[in-house]
């Protein structure tokens, strides 16, 4: 039986291999999906990550929500605590900078005014490396999102997944910390995950 890592180290590869031209175009898609899916969820507050090499694009995506003035917070990770704080956004450009693994985060200047309440966030945009038809994630290994969803986040909030079709098997091992999701969007379709104990 294959290993969460070994889907971990597969399914990246893979990603690793589209090109910028079929990122693009296929992050594109994914964005238009997302945007339709949450017309039907009360979502004023939206927690998003901020893709990083190969992931599925999300600056675009962060410029159209706040054209239609919703509360966007992005991840500040914290190394030695292991955990991550929802910080607003208001200008990608202007707000943010390499951070953990080069991955662009708010400036340190910004925690103090805009550190948003995690329990007020309507909906999570979640990264992974993993995902099955299930509504299951693996994450990159670091336990990141696991914790936030399980400490900060209200079981309410919407948990969304963004991933290539490429990404995505028949079922992956899951262990008790990892936590499913909702909703997987990828180029080519919307997954409902199974549900969740609310």
């Amino acid at each position: 039986m294959k290993t969460a890592e070994r889907y971990r180290i597969e399914s990246l590869k893979a990603r690793d291999s589209l090109s910028s031209l079929e990122l693009e175009k296929k992050s594109v898609i994914i964005q238009e999906r997302f945007l339709q899916l949450i017309e039907s969820i009360p979502s004023q507050t939206i927690f998003i990550y901020v893709s990083f090499r190969s992931e599925v694009e999300t600056i675009g995506l962060i410029k159209k929500l706040l054209v239609k003035e919703r509360i966007i917070t992005v991840p500040l990770v914290s190394i030695a605590s292991k955990s991550m704080r929802a910080v607003r956004l208001l200008d990608p450009q202007n707000d943010l900078i390499p951070g953990y693994y080069g991955i662009l985060e708010p400036k340190d200047d910004l925690v103090s005014e805009r550190m948003i309440d995690p329990s007020t966030i309507d909906i999570v945009v979640l990264p992974g490396s993993v995902f099955d038809l299930k509504g299951g994630r693996l994450g990159y290994g670091g336990g990141f999102y696991d914790r936030f969803l399980a400490e900060k986040i209200s079981t309410r909030a919407k948990r969304i997944a963004f991933s290539f079709e490429l990404q995505i098997q028949e079922r992956v091992p899951q262990q008790a910390h990892d936590k499913p999701v909702d909703y997987i969007i990828s180029e080519e379709r919307v997954i409902v995950g199974a549900p969740r104990d609310i």
